[in-house]
């Protein structure tokens, strides 16, 4: 590829997306958003300014472009629709169902204008589609529960604080789950993850859970709390909502360590490893550097990513993946 845009290439996700594909395809990155000068610290990268509300700097930032990959969450349906209708490759990071099924209408535009278009990259979703696709295939198609636990300590960027903020309306059940060590049996709690939304129908299972915990113990008792009425009505509040995004954008409780925990039947798999965001942003990279050899269309990526392959190469990043472990059911 020539030319790799990445929108948001400055934050968190992006960032690390940016720098593993300028060096992977050195000269063809270019990192855009509203500020040039964060942009311009993405090394090996061109930037470019781009309001995404502008048609006229969209129109210029897709200009001879091979590929898009988005890594905020601003007007995501727009900008799929003005790639896949010139026939640009995109890939969108976004972990909000919403805007993965608008995006999913795209599809026969995608495949008429030979683009393709990858939805479900990052960890989770992501990671956990393509474990979920690896145990659910050994198991005849059982039903597939997800863990995530994520690390406090780790800096993460606004858009995933305001998702996270978001999700805590619709926190579910809570149950138990084993992660690798050291993090061992923790609790649960469903949250609001689009995986277990969008793999019953790419798998072909019949249901799909997704739940998430903490690093800190004490951190996830208050994420327990969030299934409280009063805790939601409190969190709809401006001011309040404010409050707690700048705490959470300051507060770093707990380390930078994360974990992935997929049961089907009797399989179990896992992945783990230090800042999500990292693995997050080269998961995404190791999908657009795929793109030509993947079909034209809309698709999820457990639809077109072998998982035992793409795993691998991306353990092989500094992180830790375990396909071989045997689950057995409590009696």
């Amino acid at each position: 590829m020539e030319r790799i845009v990445v929108l948001g290439g400055y934050g968190a996700v992006g960032r690390e997306a940016a720098t593993a594909l300028a060096e992977w395809c050195p000269g063809a990155v270019v990192v855009a958003g509203r500020d040039p000068a964060k942009a311009r610290t993405v090394a090996g990268a061109a930037s470019l300014r781009v309001d995404l509300s502008d048609d006229a700097d969209l129109e210029r930032a897709l200009d001879g472009a091979d590929a898009v990959l988005m890594c905020v969450e601003r007007d995501n349906v727009r900008i799929a629709r003005a790639c896949v209708e010139r026939g640009v490759h995109y890939v969108d990071v976004s972990a909000s169902y919403d805007v993965l099924v608008a995006i999913e209408t795209l599809d026969e535009l995608a495949a008429e204008h030979s683009a393709t278009a990858v939805l479900s990259v990052g960890l989770a979703p992501g990671v956990t589609n393509l474990l979920a696709r690896h145990c659910a295939e050994r198991s005849g198609g059982a039903d597939v529960r997800i863990g995530v636990l994520v690390g406090m300590g780790e800096r993460h960027g606004p858009a995933s604080i305001e998702w996270t903020l978001d999700g805590f309306a619709r926190v579910g059940p809570s149950s138990q789950m084993d992660f690798p060590q050291p993090y061992g049996t923790r609790t649960v709690h469903r949250f609001p993850f689009s995986d277990q939304q969008t793999l019953p129908g790419t798998l072909g299972v019949e249901r799909v859970t997704t739940g998430m915990c903490l690093d800190s113990r004490a951190l996830t008792t208050v994420l327990a709390a969030a299934r409280r009425p009063v805790v939601t009505r409190l969190l709809s509040a401006p001011r309040v909502r404010a409050a707690a995004s700048a705490l959470l954008t300051r507060a770093h409780v707990g380390g930078d360590g994360f974990a992935v925990t997929v049961t089907s039947g009797a399989h179990t798999a896992s992945f783990t490893g230090r800042r999500q965001s990292r693995a997050t942003g080269l998961a995404a990279a190791l999908v657009v550097r795929q793109l030509d050899a993947l079909p034209a269309g809309v698709r999820h990526i457990d639809e077109v990513i072998e998982p035992v392959g793409f795993l691998t190469e991306l353990a092989g990043h500094g992180f830790d993946l375990d396909l071989g472990a045997v689950h057995h059911e409590a009696e």
